[in-house]
């Protein structure tokens, strides 16, 4: 394992060993080498604990979990050798391992299944929970796209009426990273009013609303445009909210959701949108957590 340096800024994937996890290791090698950060390669194992996160020293550990930490760390040197890579072990269970390590990291960086679960499930539960809770951007890497990051747009959901700075800032700078078009989606549904009165809703009122929505997302993104001059910005109007993104995926390179931060330890930590968007989505999806 390699000294911790604190100067440099760091990107922490989580290891398993399972596809996915290779996945996510690649692409946030490539995330790093792209920001100019150090990786961090961190597995957590919870069975040598007494209750305190702390790191193992390389002895502590399995032959299996030093020999995945090992080729993962090697795999990456062979892929960028001018990238610095450690590579850690945490004493602790997955979930509050994880969200521990990535304390001081840039983003976190996770595969959409680790080992065990259902086949027909595209995020784990240890993904969701570490989505939900990470003070961190968290993004969730699906195998079949792992060598898809440099094509394609960068995709924000925004809420024209509350999307956080956090949030647009995180997309405007993904899409400066990747010299990549940002597509702003607004996905918006009709007010409930119209389900009450029955019947199919007039085209012309139904033009109105979407106008005012689109005003609505420009004055948003007013900000974020003038701090970015140099990102060519679609703004993409649609009916449906989480669908909306799911459907501005197709070919993106990265698709953002934003995640409130929640000052109570229950309840759901994920909103409808982001939950709906980490499970459908046809490319990675960061979730960057705001308030």
């Amino acid at each position: 394992m390699t000294e911790r340096n604190e100067l440099t800024s760091t990107v922490l994937a989580g290891v398993d060993g399972s596809p996915q996890s290779t996945a996510a290791v690649h692409w946030a090698a490539g995330e790093a080498v792209r920001r100019g950060a150090s990786l961090r390669l961190v597995h957590a194992w919870p069975w040598l604990t007494d209750g305190v996160s702390s790191f193992a020293e390389p002895d502590d550990l399995p032959d299996v979990v030093q020999r995945t930490l090992a080729e993962a760390a090697e795999d990456v040197r062979g892929r960028h050798p001018e990238l610095a890579v450690q590579t850690d072990a945490v004493l602790d269970a997955p979930v509050d391992g994880l969200v521990a390590a990535a304390a001081d990291a840039e983003l976190l960086v996770l595969g959409s299944r680790g080992r065990g679960g259902f086949t027909g499930l595209l995020l784990g539960s240890v993904g969701m929970a570490v989505a939900g809770r990470s003070g961190v951007p968290v993004v969730v890497v699906r195998d079949a796209h792992e060598g898809a990051q440099d094509t394609g747009e960068v995709v924000v959901g925004v809420d024209a009426h509350g999307t956080e700075e956090e949030v647009l800032d995180f997309a405007f700078r993904a899409a400066v990273l990747r010299g990549a078009r940002l597509r702003a989606v607004h996905g918006w549904d009709l007010p409930p009013v119209f389900g009450y009165a029955g019947g199919a809703v007039p085209a012309g009122e139904i033009e109105q609303l979407e106008a005012l929505e689109a005003k609505l997302l420009s004055l948003a993104l007013a900000g974020p445009r003038e701090q970015y001059p140099g990102v060519e910005v679609v703004e993409d109007v649609r009916l449906g909210d989480a669908r909306a993104l799911v459907e501005a995926s197709a070919g993106a390179s990265l698709v953002v959701v934003g995640r409130r931060n929640r000052p109570v330890d229950f309840g759901p930590r994920l909103g409808r949108v982001a939950h709906a968007v980490l499970h459908h989505a046809g490319a990675p999806v960061a979730v960057v957590p705001h308030g």
